[in-house]
């Protein structure tokens, strides 16, 4: 604590920061990990496993099912959003009842994030009735509301089953702020033990990777680039992208930028589906000494914050996977850098690539209503519950979150009708909900 406050001191009077790139330690042997220049003078550590596969004898293609995504999303004036599901295949079968009737369409009316409510003004008092037979008159007509804008999306997708031992196959993590790659050491282990090729890369000034003295080079667009570079060089013929939290907004950038490759998504903690915009009140806006100084402070609470209970075992995950390890100007100038005004309900509701939700119901950064309003704007999404999992959920709850994931990469939609088992109940707007208990997987 002195150490961390006389550096902060000297970092106000020298006007320099200290201990700019920091690389970590790893239990990872060096040869493990590869070192990308995505520009130049701009590295990040890349921790790249390809399994080795047995040749299958017969080499037969995985079927997969084409859906139709057919969708229409109207915005107006006054801030609210309506989305149509006109009736596409997937969808359909998805929004199942319990009686086993399919639903042709649905239609979600949601309001804008930046839309504060107006109050409507009180209804009129009744009319006296008069003597005599009159015909109440008629309700005063509704003025007819001009749209904003109108998005429509009509697109094919191959929808199909992803095993470990498909070479076409790559999952890629993404970490989010004062995170590493290391914070996926239990997801990269259990995968590519199944056979899959996984790629998990440390963000600018995290990790292993160069810390540059310039607060351009932490833009949201600045890193989007560089998992954009990332994306382009390990990219297979399906890929299936892993975020968490500030790392699920560059998984879908990615998923809206190359819908073709894309395969599935899976959005941990990643928050609703709102433009971002750095908080000018937020304590990450202090000076880099400043926070220099509080960095004992800072991961205290991230630690109180980010894990349900906080006990030796979550400071040695904390330790392990370095998160909530950066510089305080690195870490400053990344919360400064979340401007992101594209990133709203219409481009997250553009997506069609099938998406799972996750969140720990502990989460003290995330609220659980921001991933159901994510849940609601997605075309079809799975939101999955664990009960003793917080922000950190990967790292806590490690074998329940495994096993979520890999029931998903081996998710394709059921087209059949009459022989297609009931799945769980879901809501009218088509958002499957389950809680898993961690014990029940031990």
């Amino acid at each position: 604590m002195l150490t961390s406050i006389a550096d902060g001191i000297l970092c106000c009077l020298t006007g320099k920061a200290a201990n700019l790139v920091m690389p970590v330690g790893s239990s990872q042997p060096a040869d493990a990990f590869e070192f990308v220049e995505v520009k130049p003078g701009r590295v990040l550590r890349v921790r790249h496993i390809i399994p080795d596969r047995q040749a299958p004898a017969v080499t037969e293609e995985d079927p997969s099912v084409s859906v139709h995504c057919k969708r229409k999303i109207t915005v107006y004036r006054n801030g609210q959003l309506v989305i149509e599901n006109l009736g596409d295949v997937l969808y359909s079968e998805i929004l199942q009842c319990q009686d086993g009737d399919l639903e042709p369409c649905s239609t979600v009316e949601v309001e804008l994030a930046d839309y504060k409510e107006v109050p409507t003004s009180p209804e009129p008092k009744p009319v006296p009735p008069v003597v005599g037979e009159q015909k109440p008159a008629p309700p005063p007509r509704r003025r007819r509301r001009k749209p904003k804008r109108v998005v429509t999306i009509d697109s094919e997708r191959e929808i199909s089953s992803c095993k470990g031992t498909h070479s076409d196959v790559a999952l890629f993590f993404v970490h989010g702020v004062g995170g590493s790659l290391d914070i996926w050491g239990s997801q990269l282990d259990f995968f590519s033990r199944l056979g899959y090729e996984v790629i998990a890369a440390d963000l600018a000034g995290h990790g292993a990777s160069t810390a540059p003295h310039i607060a351009a080079a932490y833009t949201f667009y600045a890193l989007a680039e560089d998992m954009r570079a990332i994306f382009k060089r390990y990219a297979r013929k399906r890929n299936i992208l892993i975020g968490h939290s500030y790392g699920v907004s560059f998984c879908t950038f990615l998923a809206h930028e190359y819908p073709d490759q894309v395969h599935k998504v899976v959005m941990i903690n990643g928050g609703g589906p709102t433009a971002l915009e750095p908080s000018l009140c937020s304590i990450f806006q202090l000076p880099p000494c400043v926070l220099h100084c509080l960095s004992p402070c800072l991961a205290w609470s991230f630690l109180k914050a980010g894990f349900a209970r906080q006990g030796a075992k979550e400071k040695q995950l904390l330790k392990n996977g370095n998160a909530f390890n950066v510089n305080p100007f690195v870490l400053r100038a990344m919360m400064s850098g979340q401007y992101w005004p594209e990133g709203d309900e219409v481009y997250h509701a553009e997506l069609t690539v099938p998406i799972l939700l996750v969140h720990g119901v502990h989460d003290k950064f995330v609220p659980m209503d921001e991933d159901q309003r994510m849940a609601e704007i997605l075309l079809f999404a799975f939101l999955k519950v664990i009960e003793e999992g917080s922000h950190m959920v990967m790292m806590e709850c490690p074998d329940t979150v495994n096993t979520l994931l890999h029931e998903f990469f081996l998710w394709e939609p059921d087209m059949s009708k009459k022989d297609a088992t009931k799945t769980d109940p879901v809501p009218a707007n088509g958002v499957a909900i389950q809680t898993t208990n961690n014990h029940t997987d031990k």
